[in-house]
């Protein structure tokens, strides 16, 4: 038999594990299928003459919305035979591959979704702020610079409060921790210590920033932004849950077990700017 309670409940431990995305995103978990986000245009601070009139200055608003609509499903077939040599422990095993499996689709749509993040390349590290595609080869000798130009760009941006508030995440591939790995350990006093004795486990907190590395990052793509300021939304009522068909689905022996997420990535425009796609070769 399968134990379709302890399934879900075991499913939605690992659904509910601090995944990277989990960290870096704001994920709200709805029933909606259209989310909207309405905001207001600034008004102009405009000089005053005593006893003259002044200017109304207009104020517009722009809508901006989303339809959570990406479908992850994750069938599992199980042959009779093979449940019936399959003891509990081994039904908890699978549970918690499918959530596992279903977070990493989620967070792979994340970093999949680059095109609508602000561009960070070779010509920002440089001084400039260009919003730059050309690649960054990233080295133990440069890497601190890619942090702080990032950093330097959510201040241009007027992001200086929010990341003040959240803080901020870079999701680099494994070769690229590697080298803040060896950076850390060639500069500085604490945090080479700590690098040298224990290495760089994942969101770690070096210059004012959490970094984190990931295999399911868009090629030649790191991520890198203010917390929450990318948004995941994620249909509450079918996250988590499973399906269990006991009478031989498509005619195989044995059944099946089928759990989906239906959500969608979203960076809204006036996140856009504190959202970055840093270019890597």
């Amino acid at each position: 038999m399968i134990y379709a309670e302890d399934w879900v409940t075991k499913l939605q431990e690992m659904l509910d594990e601090p995944n990277k995305f989990k960290n870096i995103c704001e994920v709200v978990y709805s029933d909606a299928r259209v989310v909207n986000n309405p905001y207001l245009s600034d008004a102009s601070v405009i000089g005053y003459g005593r006893g003259t009139p002044y200017t109304f200055q207009t104020v517009t608003q722009t809508n901006q919305s989303v339809t959570i609509n990406t479908d992850r499903v994750l069938p599992q077939h199980i042959d009779r035979a093979d449940l019936a040599q399959t003891d509990y422990a081994k039904q908890m095993y699978y549970a918690e591959r499918q959530g596992i499996l279903l977070n990493e689709a989620i967070e792979t749509a994340v970093y999949a979704n680059h095109a609508n993040f602000t561009d960070f390349g070779a010509g920002d590290i440089s001084g400039g702020t260009v919003a730059d595609t050309t690649q960054i080869t990233v080295s133990d000798t440069n890497i601190d610079n890619i942090v702080r130009h990032f950093l330097r760009v959510i201040r241009v941006a007027a992001g200086q409060s929010l990341l003040d508030r959240n803080g901020a995440s870079v999701v680099w591939r494994a070769a690229d921790l590697e080298k803040l790995e060896g950076f850390m350990q060639a500069n500085g006093f604490a945090s080479a210590d700590a690098a040298l004795k224990g290495g760089v486990k994942q969101g770690v907190y070096f210059m004012g920033v959490t970094h984190y590395s990931s295999q399911l990052l868009a090629a030649n793509h790191v991520f890198a932004a203010v917390n929450r300021a990318s948004h995941v939304y994620i249909l509450k009522s079918v996250y988590g849950q499973v399906v269990v068909d006991e009478k031989d689905p498509n005619l195989l022996s044995g059944i099946s077990v089928t759990s989906r997420a239906t959500f969608k990535e979203m960076v809204w425009n006036n996140f856009k700017p504190i959202v970055l796609d840093v270019n890597v070769a």
